[in-house]
C-alpha cells in the first residue's frame, strides 16, 4: 500500500510523528482485508493488538511517498503475528523501493467478550494463505 506523506502526518519540521507509523501499518492491514471483501471483525469477535515490536530506522518526511508491506509471520488458532515494513519509494514511475524506514512485528489476538477466541475459519484461511 502506498501513502504520500502530508503536512498533517508530520511535526513542524516535516518529520513524520512516530505514532503515525503504527497508523500506517493499521491502514495497510485494513486494506488487505478490504481487498478480499473481508473485515477484521465478525459478530463473534475482533482482533486486538496485544504486542508491538517496532524499529524506527530512518524518518519519513513531508512529500515522501512510502510503501507499507504486510506479511503474516505466524498464525495460530486465536492469534497471529504480522510483519510490516515501511519503505521510502525512490522513484514513483518505477515504484522502486529505496530505503527501509520502519519495521514492526505486531501480534494480534482474536477476542470475544474480552477473552481469546478462535479466529473464524474464513479469516484464518485468508491470513494463513494470502498474507504469507
Amino acid at each position: 500500500m502506498k501513502i504520500r506523506i502530508y503536512y498533517e502526518d508530520t511535526d513542524a519540521g516535516g518529520i513524520v510523528y512516530h505514532a503515525n507509523y503504527i497508523k500506517f501499518c493499521e491502514r495497510a492491514r485494513s486494506e488487505c482485508f478490504l481487498k478480499e471483501n473481508l473485515a477484521p471483525f465478525t459478530k463473534d469477535g475482533f482482533f486486538v493488538v496485544s504486542q508491538i515490536n517496532a524499529k524506527y530506522i530512518s524518518p519519513a518526511k513531508f512529500g515522501d511517498t512510502i510503501e507499507i508491506t504486510t506479511k503474516v509471520k505466524e498464525s495460530k488458532k486465536a492469534s497471529c503475528i504480522i510483519e510490516h515494513k515501511i519503505y521510502k519509494i525512490a522513484s514513483i514511475k518505477e515504484c522502486s523501493l529505496n530505503e527501509i524506514l520502519f519495521e514492526a512485528q505486531i501480534k494480534l489476538a482474536f477476542v470475544n467478550n474480552g477473552k481469546p477466541s478462535k479466529i473464524p475459519e474464513n479469516i484464518f484461511n485468508f491470513i494463513s494463505t494470502k498474507l504469507i
